[in-house]
């Protein structure tokens, strides 16, 4: 079998081995109804009970602050519509154009039932900047929603200060950090946040889990209705092997955070630099300030798409800054949103390099990337 190299880590990531083998108790003896009152189900409620507790340390956050949900996807729609609901007043909330569409798509849909949106676009580097906030928020924005960290470039963005903005406007501030959560230190206390979204697949955990962090006294209604699961905020059955995994996968990668991180700089340092000595021009996108491992790389006037597949051929897994369908190729909202002219945009790819990835990988993916553009 083909060796296979992953390098769309932002995509999602490889089951760890230790949230595989905390999960499977659950799977196949632990399977009571953590809502039951008797005996069997008393291991799964402690589970997710620990499970709470462990994710809530990693971010810096309190137990009863974490709610599980679905994923990244139903965290957003919740924190927004949310939001958005507990307010008969209507009032106005804040966002950038350049965030995932589980944030974009969620915002289009209140906009439908009359709650004011607006929308922030960030500077060339991938920014939304404290004055860009300061220029439009007012003491009747009821929220601001930024992403920690955008999913194409990396950019980090100035959460602290964006925060302190909403806050001095009387507003609160949610932020979508599925691509962050696992891979830089976050302390939602010290930042300010007061709501926080993650998805366990994006730092090893399983797919289909994720939470949202509420601070305390957030006005927030349920997004689904039914039992009284998660503090009658979150209604339906515990997903508790997902659960367990997630705070498993969480605390392996916090546990470990500096050193993945250094590894993963180091890697993205020599990939940069061997591109550079090929002589292939290119231009990165995002801010000096970015996750680790995460590079969307521009080719003027070379198909993204093309180098894709050219390199899934050759066993290497990418992504690219192109959205393609059986009959057009548009240039992500992302590309669009910095202002990327169309000629590099179109030929932008992202590699996003994990904690598995190794200096062999980084040689083979130049390597590979060296022959199909030359």
């Amino acid at each position: 079998m083909k060796r296979v190299i992953y390098a769309d880590n932002a995509a999602t990531t490889k089951l760890d081995e230790t949230a595989f083998d905390a999960m499977k108790p659950f799977l196949l003896e632990e399977y009571g109804n953590p809502s039951q009152p008797y005996s069997l189900s008393r291991a799964p409620k402690q589970a997710i009970r620990d499970a709470r507790e462990t994710i809530a340390a990693c971010i810096g956050a309190k137990p009863e602050e974490i709610y599980f949900t679905s994923g990244g996807t139903e965290s957003n729609n919740w924190a927004i519509k949310g939001s958005a609901f507990s307010d008969a007043d209507k009032r106005a909330m804040i966002t950038s154009a350049f965030e995932h569409h589980a944030v974009l798509h969620a915002c289009t849909a209140i906009e439908r039932l009359s709650y004011p949106v607006t929308y922030l676009w960030p500077d060339q580097n991938g920014i939304i900047t404290p004055d860009n906030l300061s220029s439009v928020i007012t003491n009747d924005t009821r929220l601001v929603s930024i992403m920690y960290a955008n999913n194409e470039i990396g950019s980090i963005q100035p959460i602290k200060e964006l925060a302190q903005i909403a806050h001095k406007n009387g507003a609160c501030f949610h932020t979508d950090a599925v691509q962050a959560v696992g891979h830089v230190p976050i302390d939602v206390e010290m930042l300010g946040i007061d709501m926080l979204s993650a998805s366990a697949h994006k730092f090893n955990g399983p797919k289909g889990i994720g939470f949202l962090y509420i601070r305390k006294g957030t006005a927030l209604t349920p997004l689904l209705d039914g039992g009284a699961q998660e503090s009658n905020l979150r209604a339906g059955t515990e997903n508790v092997a997902s659960v367990v995994g997630m705070a498993a996968a969480l605390k392996q990668n916090y546990d470990h955070l500096s050193r993945h991180y250094q590894d993963i700089k180091d890697l993205e340092s020599k990939l940069l630099a061997e591109m550079k000595a090929s002589g292939i021009h290119f231009q990165r996108n995002g801010d000096e300030k970015t996750l680790p491992g995460l590079l969307s790389l521009s080719f003027e006037g070379k198909d993204g798409e093309a180098i894709l597949h050219r390199m899934d051929l050759m066993g290497i897994c990418i992504s690219t800054g192109s959205a393609c369908d059986s009959k057009n190729t548009e240039v992500s909202h992302v590309l669009k949103a910095i202002k990327l002219d169309e000629t590099l945009a179109k030929g932008t790819i992202r590699i996003s390099l994990g904690k598995d990835n190794t200096d062999s990988d980084v040689e083979m993916i130049t390597k590979s990337l060296v022959k199909i553009l030359r």
